[in-house]
């Protein structure tokens, strides 16, 4: 009997390559969990290299752009007051010299740094402050002007695929391509009960696009994600904090850094302990066998 598997090419980022047989490429999602404070972003960087990740990631929005029309004028109580949305919105953001910085910052400790650009002048500012990839947020799916811009690109394009159907996914890989293309399963639910996992969709999308397919995460704990790796993901990107009290709307849903740091413990092991699928007989087993086994054929 002969099993096969499906083989992807992989995918370089940077002098990473992500594909069947690589080491799982771990990226801590710092988001807007930084509430716009860049020594709280750089104690994240700090968080996810302690922890063995290989990337960080960011949202980057153009606020003028991104804020929906109806929510730009809502008051919304933050730590520094109330503000309308809008203002929150340009409260949390980095500018040019602050991304510099932390892409800088990630470099000196060994990791990636790029971002979800939310709007097309997102992706520029994100490529001059020297990106190395950039990651299409499930909510961006059906925004085929952005994908095109991000095409153009040449960067490798991770694609989260939550709250969007196979149609609208097929439609994004149209315009994207394949070539450079890593996609992620997700379901957009914060926090993500088990039963909405749908975990075989790693499959699903590796067997349908032929490109790499990894996992990001959105519930409470471990287990999830590592059953994703156990299924073949290869990447895991998991929301990260300092503390899951903070204020925010992803802090809920986020790792602290202890159970980060398990994560990717947890992940090293599976890689490990997945193997190469061939049957034999290992020297451990030797003393055993010899004591335990009546007949040898």
């Amino acid at each position: 009997m002969t099993i096969t598997t499906i083989e992807t090419a992989p995918v370089a980022i940077g002098e990473q390559l992500l594909g069947t047989g690589q080491s799982v490429y771990v990226i801590g999602e710092i988001g807007i969990n930084h509430n716009g404070d860049m020594e709280i972003a750089k104690q994240l960087i700090d968080i996810s290299a302690k922890a063995g990740a290989n990337a960080v990631k960011f949202q980057k929005r153009t606020p003028e752009i991104s804020t929906p029309l109806d929510m730009r004028a809502k008051i919304r109580s933050t730590p520094w007051g109330e503000m309308t949305y809008m203002d929150y919105r340009h409260r949390v953001e980095f500018d040019a010299a602050q991304y510099k910085e932390l892409i800088r910052y990630a470099a000196t400790q060994g990791l990636h740094a790029f971002a979800s650009p939310w709007d097309v002048p997102s992706v520029h500012f994100m490529e001059d402050q020297g990106a190395v990839a950039h990651k299409v947020a499930s909510a961006s799916v059906t925004d085929l002007e952005l994908l095109r811009v991000l095409r153009e690109t040449g960067k490798p394009i991770i694609l989260s695929t939550g709250m969007s159907t196979i149609e609208q996914i097929d439609t994004a890989v149209e315009t994207l391509g394949t070539t450079n293309l890593v996609m992620m399963h997700a379901t957009s639910t914060y926090p993500l009960p088990p039963e909405e996992a749908n975990l075989r969709t790693i499959t699903t999308l590796r067997e349908r696009y032929q490109v790499p397919v990894g996992y990001s995460g959105h519930e409470r704990g471990l287990q999830i994600s590592l059953a994703a790796v156990a299924l073949g993901a290869v990447t895991v990107e998991r929301h990260i904090t300092l503390d899951r009290t903070m204020w925010g709307s992803d802090q809920a849903s986020s790792l602290e850094p202890k159970g980060f740091e398990s994560l990717i413990r947890d992940i090293r092991i599976l890689e490990t302990a997945m193997g190469d699928g061939i049957k034999r007989v290992f020297p451990g087993e030797l003393a055993p066998l010899s004591r335990l086994r009546r007949i040898d054929s």
